[in-house]
């Protein structure tokens, strides 16, 4: 059974460059490889070959493919010999046949020609006098012949079964089947498109696997505006993203790709001479296509409407792509000026106006931050509290830990402005700047709004601060004894390994031991000293963390002591960093505010490390001869 993966695999394991240059001389430009296209006749280089992305493709008549599709559009293959010839060359076995499979894909191709059927009797009927209705309606939308041609407009006649003996060949299971008839109990079977314009939905290779279709009777309330297909053997409206086999090579030479929100939008900037943009067929964006979106390029733009339709839908995109974000790979967002879709806007001012529109995406993290922060009033202290949940749960939903950490930071940046925002000090009458009248800088050691003055905090005190604990060189002495303590009880690591590879400054000694759990590797012991050794990494040994008496890296102590121990040390052990950097970034930031709330933000701060210190010396002693 050939599946996606195993092909895949193929794929992987074939370079694309060697194949082709077999046939063709070929040019090394920068990433890629250039030549006078096979398919066509030409003078100057427009065939292109990528190695990284694993296709081929022409500029100049559009021929796209990847290795197998060159054996069989090229060098005149049957699918299977191109298999079987490209796997005898990788090395690989072509797995037996499975008879299910096969009638499967014979099923598709079968499918396959009733939508071309039914897209050629769709078009010819556009061109019918039945069509004088449809054709009116493209005149008001400004389409011209070349857009009508190039897009595939048709029109579905009325009657409930027109295409039925339009199609008569075809046998009504396979109609059915196809999405082009609808099926119910104790009904004959009836056209599901009927009375509309009609536009074919391709997959990346242009084979018609779908149809839309748009109403144009006026009067008819109750049946849906625009009808798409339903999901069948060949079309999956999730995993299908409209005209992206046109959108690909105009992307390879803008570097762009823009996401409008319905195929009328995609042709209407089309004839603008937009060609990069593609659309979803229904749904919100889905992880699917977000990540066949980051095939093409790295940061596709997503162009919503300016109602709060748009901004619903921009928020569904941005929550689908959270978890999936990776360095370099994002979104960035696009919103048209309120009431205008891009058809109306390129009417209206051109397509320089949506082009500067585009030029002018946002972030990500930018609309996130907006959309949470104006979705409701933020009146009261309970309502910003709200706000901040809020924005820390989509936070917590991405899985890359060096995005979330970057996207937890520029959030709460955000958040702390606004919910904090910088104001006058109330005492500047006289005196020094943001100080009481006639009273000494906090600095000097005197009272500041009749309390105490906090003294500052520098970056040395904080450093000592933080080494209170630590053993010989610069090695930390809790860091040490956790290490020791989970070389002793290995059957802790696994339950901590996400949170410990989530904490910043980790010593270089425990991703060794983490590589352990993602290997699967036995976790005794001796196979961790084993491998620390074998890093070239020193095991810990007391003199790492001299002054501690943890329970746990006793010999002799109670196993279920002992592990509740260590737990609490990991616990500390991870909680420290993220206490001390919200203590600098407090520190920091009252240095340079001056006010009650920094003040009270950075002693609330100071009191929990003090906590922590307390109870990090408890239990470092508690054992203490």
């Amino acid at each position: 059974m050939l599946t996606p993966q195993w092909l895949d695999q193929l794929r992987s394991r074939t370079t694309l460059s060697a194949l082709v240059g077999r046939s063709v001389r070929l040019q090394k430009a920068g990433r890629e490889h250039r030549a006078c296209c096979p398919f066509h006749n030409e003078n100057s280089p427009s065939f292109y070959v990528n190695d990284e992305k694993g296709f081929y493709h022409c500029f100049g008549c559009g021929a796209h493919g990847d290795a197998i599709r060159w054996m069989t559009d090229h060098q005149g293959l049957a699918f299977m010999d191109a298999v079987k010839e490209l796997a005898a060359e990788a090395g690989m076995d072509v797995p037996a046949p499975d008879p299910k499979m096969a009638r499967a894909a014979e099923k598709r191709d079968s499918l396959h020609d009733v939508m071309a059927a039914a897209q050629e009797w769709f078009r010819a009927s556009l061109s019918a006098p039945e069509g004088a209705e449809a054709r009116a309606y493209l005149a008001t939308r400004g389409f011209d012949a070349h857009t009508v041609q190039r897009f595939g407009f048709g029109y579905a006649p009325e009657g409930r079964q027109a295409l039925k003996e339009a199609l008569s060949r075809f046998p009504e299971t396979m109609l059915v089947e196809a999405g082009l008839r609808i099926a119910v109990e104790e009904r004959d079977p009836y056209d599901r498109f009927r009375g509309r314009l009609m536009l074919p939905i391709e997959d990346a290779r242009g084979r018609v696997i779908a149809f839309g279709g748009r109403i144009l009777a006026k009067g008819k309330t109750e049946a849906p505006k625009y009808l798409n297909s339903p999901d069948t053997p060949l079309f999956d409206k999730g995993r299908t993203l409209y005209n992206l086999h046109r959108a690909a090579p105009a992307a390879r030479q803008s570097g762009r790709m823009v996401v409008v929100e319905g195929y009328m939008d995609v042709i209407a900037l089309a004839a603008a001479g937009i060609a990069e943009c593609v659309a979803p067929l229904g749904t919100a964006l889905t992880e699917h296509q977000i990540e066949m979106l980051w095939r093409h390029v790295e940061m596709p733009v997503l162009c919503f409407d300016g109602d709060a339709a748009g901004q619903r839908a921009a928020m569904r995109a941005i929550t689908r792509a959270l978890p999936l974000l990776r360095p370099a790979h994002s979104l960035r967002i696009v919103r048209l000026p309120e009431g205008l879709d891009p058809d109306d806007l390129v009417k209206a001012q051109g397509a320089r106006a949506m082009e500067d529109l585009l030029g002018k995406a946002r972030p990500l993290v930018e609309v996130l931050w907006e959309a949470e922060r104006d979705a409701v009033p933020l009146s009261t202290p309970e309502d910003k509290a709200g706000l901040k949940a809020r924005l820390m749960a989509h936070v917590d939903a991405i899985q890359h830990p060096d995005i979330a950490g970057l996207y937890r930071r520029e959030l709460l940046d955000r958040y702390s402005e606004f919910a904090f925002p910088r104001r006058e000090s109330r005492w500047q009458q006289g005196g020094a700047p943001g100080f009481p009248a006639g009273r000494q800088s906090a600095r000097t050691g005197s009272k500041w709004n009749g309390r105490p003055a906090p003294a500052p905090s520098s970056p040395e005190s904080i450093s000592r601060l933080n080494s209170r604990y630590t053993g010989s060189g610069t090695r930390d002495g809790l860091s040490a004894a956790v290490l020791a303590g989970l070389i002793r009880h290995p059957a802790l690591l696994p339950r901590f390994a996400e949170a410990l590879a989530r904490t910043p400054g980790l010593d270089p000694r425990f991703w060794a031991l983490l590589d352990c759990c993602s290997a699967g590797q036995p976790l005794e012991s001796e196979t961790l000293r084993t491998i620390l050794q074998e890093n070239g990494s020193e095991l810990p040994v007391p003199s790492d963390y001299s002054g501690f008496r943890f329970g746990f890296l006793e010999a002799d102590a109670d196993l279920g002591r002992s592990e509740a121990e260590l737990t609490q040390a990991i616990q500390l052990l991870i909680e420290r960093p993220v206490l001390d950097e919200a203590l600098r970034a407090a520190t920091e930031r009252h240095e340079r505010e001056f006010t009650d709330e920094t003040f009270a933000e950075q002693q609330r701060l100071r009191e929990r490390k003090l906590e922590f210190d307390t109870r990090l010396r408890q239990m470092a002693t508690r054992h203490a001869s």
